[in-house]
């Protein structure tokens, strides 16, 4: 974890620029992610859906929002980013921690095929492969349903 401080809190409408620029950069940096849609429509999505239909969560660093997560009121993950120089510092597993806290049962998450560094990520965090699809999604990506259960297996 890094030395600086950091907490988890609730993201406000302040922070919807912040976590669409981290997802918007995320995107233009992953070579085999496709741009489906502009930053302004990412953002607009973030403002009229993520923040008023989902749990935002902030990983905050020295007053900074540096990650965010969204949680559906299904135990879904539905967005897990990190700000670029804070990717690998611990503020992922911190998010996913505080989202075992609110859903202890289970917690559900879709990731790109491609996303190895993520699949390894969720491994490590112990979720479990549930289904693969061969691109069921808007990005026509294959992707893969992970599943956390405080109960150790994967249920449907």
């Amino acid at each position: 974890m890094m030395s600086r401080s950091c907490f988890i809190r609730n993201a406000d409408k302040t922070d919807m620029p912040v976590c669409a620029a981290i997802l918007n950069d995320w995107i233009d940096e992953t070579s085999w992610m496709p741009r489906v849609h502009d930053r302004e429509d990412v953002e607009r999505y973030y403002r009229d859906i993520v923040f008023r239909e989902r749990q935002v969560k902030i990983a905050d660093v020295d007053g900074r929002a540096c990650a965010f997560m969204a949680l559906s009121g299904d135990a879904y993950i539905t967005a897990l980013y990190a700000g670029r120089d804070y990717r690998r510092a611990g503020l992922g597993k911190g998010l996913v921690d505080h989202a075992k806290t609110i859903f202890p049962d289970r917690l559900n998450l879709w990731t790109f095929d491609e996303n190895r560094d993520a699949q390894r990520f969720y491994r490590r965090e112990m979720f479990t492969e549930v289904r693969r699809t061969n691109g069921d999604n808007e990005e026509k990506l294959p992707d893969i349903l992970f599943q956390w259960s405080s109960s150790g297996g994967a249920r449907s």
